[in-house]
């Protein structure tokens, strides 16, 4: 995504939000390299969902080579053809790839002034720029910090609706080894911000 630079005073908590959207965006675009498996290796969770499948992420990644990962993000993702999953809301929503979600998405973005990054060619309505874009919103990388409201709207029509059902598959496909626990981590934080927004609406 291409993004207007603003700084803000963000919350700590919504920071935190954010940086974890942010990190399943780079995990799920791309195959991670050294660096960012040590880090993932660094990292440690509480007692909560959410924090054991951040330990158990953390465990796997401190055993994983990059070389190894590669290989499973492209049969995953890439595959001959195609990987095991496809990525994308219109798919998950709609059985085919380019129908209404993304449609629908592309609109989206227009109200918020986010536009595709030019070396990135697959639909937006892909799993890692979603991460990306809500991140986005959270810190006001597309010139404005969105309100709860407008965050609730974006996760309600264009995350809540498929990203759990995703990250479920993620963490049974056969190809997912180091992936499975990002599955883990992705469906735990959906939950959170599902229940989280619920409440915001009640």
């Amino acid at each position: 995504m291409n993004a207007a630079v603003e700084i803000v005073d963000i919350a700590e908590e919504d920071r935190l939000r954010a940086d974890l959207y942010n990190y399943l965006g780079v995990m799920l675009a791309g195959p991670p390299d050294q660096l960012l498996l040590d880090q993932t290796a660094g990292l440690s969770g509480d007692d909560t969902a959410l924090g054991q499948a951040i330990n158990g992420l953390a465990r796997v990644a401190k055993i994983s080579k990059p070389k190894a990962v590669r290989s499973e993000f492209n049969a995953l993702f890439i595959g001959l053809g195609r990987g095991e999953l496809l990525p994308f809301a219109s798919y998950y929503l709609t059985g085919f790839l380019n129908e209404k979600p993304l449609a629908n998405l592309r609109r989206t973005m227009a109200d918020f002034g986010m536009t595709r990054a030019e070396n990135v060619f697959e639909p937006e309505d892909n799993i890692a720029s979603l991460m990306e874009m809500m991140a986005g919103m959270i810190v006001g990388r597309f010139g404005r910090v969105a309100t709860v409201a407008e965050q609730q709207t974006f996760f309600n029509a264009h995350i809540g609706t498929w990203a759990s059902h995703y990250f479920s598959d993620l963490q049974g496909a056969k190809s997912s080894i180091l992936y499975a626990s990002v599955g883990a981590v992705g469906q735990a934080f959906m939950e959170i911000e599902k229940e989280a927004f619920r409440m915001t609406a009640g």
